[in-house]
């Protein structure tokens, strides 16, 4: 029962602080590029104010349309059961391995594509194809990028590779597992809808892809969407957190004080995680759609070097 209370309070603490990560990122951005910018906290308001306003839904849209929300939020609160974020083992390790979260992930896409499809606008439907053409490059490298550390843990379980990975610290610093993190860091900005695969804050309906599926939601609809992707991006940050830095993830044998005491450890390394993300965004600019896949390709090659590396230094 203390496992499964543990998995209860992780997923609670992700939904709690995933749109303050978001609201992080763009604060550090703005002061990055000398503007005062919204309060950290302005994600959680608008949050507030979507739960509170009136759905209004396109008379062209069908049930896809109204269940879509539903279903990427689900998924992605799925996630969190699945991916260490304070502790390890859990009880969900046995089903929790990578092909288990990619197709997770890989499901909540999926159904946003088709809602942006569905009601038969341009721009929903131009942003669903970018987005699926984004996902059928992405979700291959995350998978082969967890698998390259798979086979110094001997599963592909997430749990036992932190676990690996923290009896170990010294293979995270080996060449397949760098390479194994360059792909996946890529990957998180594409997944993600970061710069310089996607600008979160754009306004130009030709350069959408992740804001042209949602233009024709509003109210709740809108929040779910809004809040499962900083959930998304909280998910990704803890994966690669916990499979290459598992500084401050405890056994989750040792008590609640060590537990609690993780907490803060996550919260730091999130920091660190979103300035750095902000430092990228600041310095970047948005590639063309076209130089995409070229861009998602070399992640690709560094996640088949990095799994490669691991056969046969056997590390």
């Amino acid at each position: 029962m203390v496992g499964y209370a543990l998995e209860i309070a992780q997923a609670a603490l992700a939904l709690l602080l995933a749109p303050g990560l978001v609201g992080l990122v763009r604060w550090l951005k703005a002061r990055l590029q000398n503007r005062r910018g919204a309060s950290v906290w302005q994600p959680y308001w608008e949050l507030a104010k979507l739960f509170q306003k009136e759905v209004v839904v396109s008379s062209n849209a069908s049930w896809l349309f109204r269940v879509a929300p539903f279903v990427v939020f689900a998924s992605t609160v799925a996630v969190t059961f699945l991916v260490p974020i304070l502790a390890v083992p859990l009880p969900f390790d046995g089903i929790g391995d990578l092909l288990v979260v990619v197709y997770l992930l890989l499901l909540g896409t999926f159904f946003l594509s088709l809602a942006g499809l569905d009601p038969g606008s341009p721009f929903g439907g131009m942003g669903a194809s970018r987005e699926m053409t984004v996902a059928a490059l992405a979700e291959p490298t995350v998978a082969l990028a967890i698998f390259a550390l798979a086979l110094s843990a001997g599963s592909t379980n997430l749990g036992q590779i932190v676990a690996r990975t923290m009896a170990d610290p010294a293979a995270a610093v080996s060449p397949g597992h760098l390479l194994a993190f360059g792909a996946l860091f890529v990957v998180t900005l594409a997944e993600t809808g970061r710069l310089p695969i996607d600008n979160p804050a754009t306004h130009l309906e030709l350069t959408m892809i992740h804001e042209a599926m949602i233009l024709e939601y509003s109210a709740r609809h809108l929040a779910l969407i809004e809040w499962a992707a900083a959930l998304k991006l909280f998910n990704y940050s803890c994966i690669g957190l916990a499979l290459f830095f598992p500084v401050g993830i405890v056994a989750a044998g040792d008590g609640w004080q060590a537990i609690l005491g993780a907490a803060p450890m996550l919260i730091v390394k999130l920091a660190i995680g979103g300035a750095m993300l902000a430092l990228i965004e600041t310095l970047s600019a948005k590639m063309r759609i076209f130089r995409a896949p070229e861009f998602l390709g070399t992640a690709f090659l560094l996640a088949v070097l990095g799994l490669l590396v691991n056969q046969m230094l056997g590390s």
